[in-house]
């Protein structure tokens, strides 16, 4: 098996990843035919497209040129959120004597155990991927890099796939930014950070997005040197101002360095370390570079034009708001297409190409209502616009928030660092956009936005019983903050005349 498709290190785990997900001596089937559905890439949007349209009765055939599992189950959310637990337990562990538990403070971390949880955990996972799962399905299973070769037709391994329709969920992959000296010196990013087994004590990581500072916070917590390079004042900076200070203050409490607004020149080797120079000519030295500046679509060597395909290596493959790419038989779905590169909005595109693709549906991508998480600690989650959102689109709004420092649940958890901030329109409680900023906030978003979702305002969700105490307990009050506005002083002393008439009856 080449190198691009193993695992390193070449351990157990890694190994039974493998077995399942890119299965050592597979052989392709004999195409069956014309096919209901052609899948080309095996990720999440993928995979989701492909056990649907199975299910449903249709014929179908997934290529995959790498690993089943895509980067959520190799690369992405299942290793990233199994790092970010064992991170999480050692600032427990760290700040138990606070609780009164004996023994907090100094905590000796084993990297190497660390990592090796993460794998072994993924390969649990990838047994719900696997290339044996799918094809008891009755999916046919292809290993190869798919090529079109006409507006029906799919070139695998050399066999010939003909599809009625086809999906293409071929992913994005990390972004590299031009750097003088960056590839010379080497770099990590997700498809190799997590492959470390041993512990670098300064790592630097460029971006700071939801990526970068995730990581960044686990990889301190941990006991490395972190230094967040960011481009921007902000850090996430499509979150609202507010609830992005308050992440930011819990990554300088847990070490990392943030240098804000900072420009890279250059980057060198210097002593067996690597070197960052800035426009400034101020420097750091680290031992490991992690790169978290984007993603770019994967959209290469598919030879989309034989298929009529518009696609460019920005957008990725051009889609209307069905999903459907400039050649009517051929939908696309997750991130070689979408601006909401998230496991979950993949899987809900899937969701759409069945509909639209196999049952002549006209379901929109655009109708959806999509939150997304950043996994930091505390987590930040929203859904809809953000307040500097609104503004630019000549929204009017009104935003309602709670801070958890008047939530009794977080105080009896000390975990006060957050807050629940609902928007709405400017007249009535339409919602619009929330943020949360708090332990589980990726949990609560998921209230708002089945409120946003089937149209219920502010007045609605204060009526929602929240049990006591609980952290969702912010959203009630933050809802109640809207019906005490409703109480003007007119309608109090209309209220105050009425009471004061039943007193005297």
């Amino acid at each position: 098996m080449s190198e691009r498709l193993s695992m390193i290190p070449a351990d157990e785990h890694n190994e039974a990843l493998v077995a399942n997900v890119r299965p050592p001596g597979w052989v392709n089937p004999t195409p069956r035919g014309r096919y209901n559905m052609v899948v080309i890439g095996a990720g999440s949007a993928g995979l989701v497209t492909a056990a649907g349209a199975a299910a449903l009765g249709a014929s179908v055939a997934l290529v995959e040129s790498h690993l089943l599992g895509g980067d959520c189950l190799n690369y992405g959310c299942v290793p990233s959120k199994a790092l970010i637990h064992s991170a999480r337990q050692v600032k427990i562990a760290r700040d138990a004597a606070a609780c009164g538990a004996a023994g907090g403070g100094a905590v000796e971390v084993d990297f190497g155990a660390v990592m090796q949880r993460m794998r072994e955990i993924r390969s649990e996972i990838s047994a719900h991927d696997s290339a044996k799962r799918f094809r008891n399905m009755g999916v046919d299973v292809f290993f190869g890099q798919a090529r079109f070769v006409g507006p029906d037709c799919v070139d695998v391994a050399g066999q010939e796939l003909h599809f009625a329709r086809a999906c293409i969920a071929t992913g994005a992959r990390p972004r590299a930014p031009d750097i003088d000296g960056l590839a010379e010196a080497g770099f990590l990013t997700n498809e190799t950070v997590f492959s470390l087994t041993a512990r670098p004590k300064r790592l630097a990581v460029l971006g700071a997005g939801p990526l970068g500072c995730e990581l960044a916070q686990a990889m301190a917590r941990l006991g490395c040197r972190v230094t967040i390079i960011a481009r921007h004042d902000q850090i996430l900076p499509r979150e609202d101002a507010g609830a992005a200070a308050l992440v930011a203050e819990a990554l300088a409490q847990d070490g990392v360095d943030i240098r804000r607004q900072a420009t890279l020149r250059r980057a060198a080797v210097v002593d067996g370390g690597r070197e960052l120079t800035f426009d400034d000519e101020t420097t750091v030295e680290v031992d490991e570079i992690l790169v978290a500046v984007g993603r770019a679509p994967v959209v290469d060597g598919l030879d989309l034009d034989a298929a009529d395909v518009a696609h460019d290596v920005h957008r990725g493959v051009v889609v209307d708001d069905r999903l459907r790419t400039t050649n009517r038989r051929i939908y696309a779905a997750g991130d070689v297409c979408l601006q909401e590169k998230f496991t979950h909005a993949a899987d809900a595109a899937a969701r759409i190409v069945l509909a639209n693709a196999l049952f002549f549906g006209h379901r929109s991508f655009r109708s959806l209502t999509i939150p997304h998480c950043t996994y930091t600690d505390p987590e930040i989650a929203s859904v809809g616009l953000t307040e500097r959102a609104a503004g630019q689109q000549g929204i009017a709004i009104r935003t309602f928030t709670q801070s958890l420092s008047h939530v009794d649940r977080a105080i009896t958890d000390g975990r006060t660092d957050g807050m629940v901030c609902i928007h709405t329109r400017r007249r009535g409680d339409r919602i619009v956009g929330a943020t949360i900023v708090g332990d589980r906030a990726g949990e609560m978003i998921s209230e708002i936005t089945l409120a946003m979702r089937m149209g219920a305002g502010l007045k609605k969700l204060a009526e929602v019983i929240h049990p006591y105490p609980t952290i969702s307990q912010a959203i009630q009050q933050a809802a109640d903050q809207y019906n005490r506005e409703r109480l003007t002083p007119r309608v109090r002393m209309f209220f105050e005349t009425l009471l004061r008439w039943r007193r005297g009856r």
